[in-house]
């Protein structure tokens, strides 16, 4: 089980949860035991609401398949408990994040007197690098 806010809740029996061998450095560790986990949570045979699922669906996001299933791997710790609990905070977080509504930007034009201290600051810049010109030997 796993709670995304007040109201929603996804059910364990939702999220598939499998060990498999870390990658990388770790010495024997790593060849004997299975620490990481790979996380999957399929979007559209859940029980969110229609709303999270569309959401999600839009992302752009790597984690997500064509096929509408969250993959998450989780390897950064050496106990697999450690492991589980990131991949599923990584979950819910995922999660929270499109139901953020984000506030649309309202498109503004510069001042007249913002265009006019651009101008000046570029105007003044160029002359500082026109006097940085190669100085000629008949000026000696």
């Amino acid at each position: 089980m796993l709670q995304i806010s007040r109201n929603i809740i996804i059910p364990g029996n939702e999220i598939q949860i499998q060990a498999v061998r870390s990658r990388g450095a770790g010495g024997q560790n790593v060849n004997k035991v299975a620490t990481a986990i790979h996380l999957r949570f399929d979007i559209r045979n859940s029980s969110l609401p229609e709303y999270y699922k569309e959401r999600l669906l839009a992302l752009d996001d790597r984690r997500i398949t064509r096929e509408g299933v969250i993959v998450i791997k989780a390897q950064q710790y050496r106990s697999q408990e450690k492991n589980r609990t990131a991949a599923l905070a990584r979950l819910q977080a995922l999660i929270k994040s499109v139901a953020v509504v984000r506030k649309q930007r309202v498109v503004t034009q510069p001042t007249k007197s913002a265009q006019q201290r651009r101008l000046d600051s570029k105007i003044r810049r160029g002359k500082v690098k026109s006097l940085r010109g190669t100085v000629s030997s008949n000026d000696y």
